[in-house]
């Protein structure tokens, strides 16, 4: 299976998930964006911790890339604060959230649909700071994800990334037992891709933290901060188990 078969995939599920209300694809209302107008806010990249103000600088002016960052959660946030936002996702009902806060507001977006698997349609060192919420979940591989953020960004800028750890892709669907071996990847194991589809989880892969970790330091990023955080719901959540990791990394 390629890429563009697995990442439509993965597209189309997200598409029904919006339908249904996911809560990752709902977008904020007006009075939360009057409040971050304010200057009251607050976004995250993992289910449940908010990212520390400090890791996003002056956004007054600065030039942001939401990658794999729609639905109208964040970017109007950024947009409030006065950044100048583009946002890119391959879901078609992400973008449609995104304009549909952005005329609501009154502020400009660039609303570009494109699969993150691919070169990123931008210049070389065109933002200030890229947002990526958790969706690397949803790539096979991340490195080169890495490399094309690093293109992107100007000397300094940040990149700010939450991401999976392998913990959820290894226990069975109750959380109770370890179901599975490594890597996760429903592309080349038929009973994982059954397991996915029993659930409309769409086509998702684990990445160790080598790949996460060890491919920012080798795409020329340093790794200026992180933290960890919980799924938010089910046993790892109410065990305590961390399953999440938020990082700060900074272009060299």
């Amino acid at each position: 299976m390629d890429a563009g078969s697995y990442t439509d995939i993965n597209a189309e599920t997200i598409g029904r998930w919006v339908d249904e209300g996911w809560e990752w694809g709902t977008p904020i209302d007006h009075e939360t964006y009057r409040r971050a107008s304010a200057g009251d806010w607050q976004v995250l990249l993992t289910p449940t911790r908010p990212v520390p103000r400090t890791w996003f600088g002056e956004l007054e002016g600065a030039r942001v890339l939401g990658l794999a960052s729609g639905g109208g959660q964040q970017c109007p946030i950024f947009a409030a604060a006065g950044a100048q936002v583009t946002v890119l996702d391959y879901t078609p009902a992400q973008l449609e959230s995104e304009l549909l806060v952005a005329e609501r507001e009154g502020y400009p977006i660039a609303c570009i649909r494109a699969d993150m698997t691919r070169p990123l349609p931008f210049p070389d060192e065109s933002f200030d700071l890229v947002f990526n919420p958790v969706s690397l979940c949803y790539v096979r591989e991340v490195e080169p994800i890495w490399r094309e953020a690093a293109r992107v960004l100007v000397p300094g800028g940040s990149l700010l990334t939450g991401f999976d750890t392998v913990i959820n892709y290894i226990v069975d669907g109750d959380e109770e037992r370890i179901r599975w071996s490594l890597p996760f990847d429903p592309t080349v194991d038929a009973e994982q891709a059954a397991f996915l589809s029993e659930d409309d989880a769409g086509m998702q892969f684990s990445h160790t933290l080598d790949e996460m970790l060890g491919g920012l330091l080798s795409a020329g990023f340093s790794i200026e901060d992180l933290y960890e955080d919980t799924n938010g719901e089910g046993r790892l959540h109410e065990l305590g188990i961390p399953t999440y990791l938020a990082v700060r990394a900074v272009k060299r």
